[in-house]
């Protein structure tokens, strides 16, 4: 059965997709068939990325790995509890379905609490949780004292991966592997940096989950989306974009997360 990786983060602009899109070149690359999912049904950023790609392909004649997309279609069902129940059905069938047949299943969530969500997060056999490495995206995970700015609790979101954690538990599944990301790390302010890095290191210690460095604040990310490609393609796509320094640089960020992530079967980055 295929091993499904989640992205998950209520608040938006965290880089869920661009990590999802650099994840599955790097799995794609490695030889391994992979499954696409898109559950932000309305901005659905993942598949727009892999949407450019197609066309970025189709429009220079080069061959780019792409993914097996699925999407569950919402339940029409008048009462609320027969959707949910619907949802959460067809969700578990679809990702039951793409696990059969891929050897790795990326989930990208959308930047809100929703039953699709909610059904991803108990299927994750790896939970990343890409955050922007400040102070304010610390409240997805925790509650702070203003005033002395001690941790004083896990967060709604925190809440509901521990619920997803022991849904799993009783199902006899494996633990989810989760990993909290911290991408666009300041280059300058290294006392914010310290003070978030601290902090992640005392709360991940109460609620179970591990850190890994992600990527750092780069023009390069949005320009590769609106062609579709990743820092993974632009060795072969060096005519659409020169290599400078900084790009290699982020390159290596791509790889390093992979490495970390620690996933079945992918020892290196190609």
């Amino acid at each position: 059965m295929g091993h499904v990786v989640v992205l998950g983060n209520e608040k938006g602009g965290s880089g869920k997709s661009t990590t999802a899109m650099h994840l599955f070149v790097a799995l794609a690359r490695a030889g391994k068939r992979v499954g696409a999912v898109d559950l932000d049904l309305r901005q659905s950023s993942f598949f727009r990325y892999l949407e450019n790609r197609r066309d970025y392909a189709a429009r220079r004649d080069v061959p780019l790995l792409l993914p097996e997309l699925a999407a569950p279609t919402p339940s029409k069902a008048p009462g609320r509890a027969e959707a949910e129940a619907e949802d959460r059905q067809r969700l578990r069938d679809l990702v039951a379905e793409l696990r059969a047949r891929c050897d790795f299943v990326i989930i990208d969530c959308p930047g809100a609490d929703s039953v699709f969500s909610q059904e991803a997060h108990a299927a994750a056999d790896t939970l990343i949780t890409p955050m922007n490495d400040s102070l304010i995206d610390f409240d997805l995970l925790a509650r702070v004292d203003p005033a002395t700015g001690r941790i004083k609790g896990p967060s709604i979101y925190s809440e509901m991966v521990w619920k997803s954690r022991q849904l799993r538990a009783q199902a006899g599944l494996k633990p989810i592997d989760w990993v909290v990301v911290r991408n666009r790390v300041a280059m300058l302010d290294a006392r914010n940096k310290r003070r978030v890095g601290d902090m992640l290191e005392e709360l991940s210690r109460r609620i179970g989950f591990r850190v890994a460095p992600g990527f750092s604040e780069r023009v390069i990310f949005r320009e590769l989306f609106l062609h579709g490609l990743t820092l993974l393609d632009l060795k072969s796509e060096s005519s659409m974009v020169s290599m400078s320094m900084s790009h290699v640089a982020a390159r290596q960020e791509v790889r390093e997360l992979v490495r970390s992530l620690s996933l079945p079967g992918v020892d290196a980055v190609a």
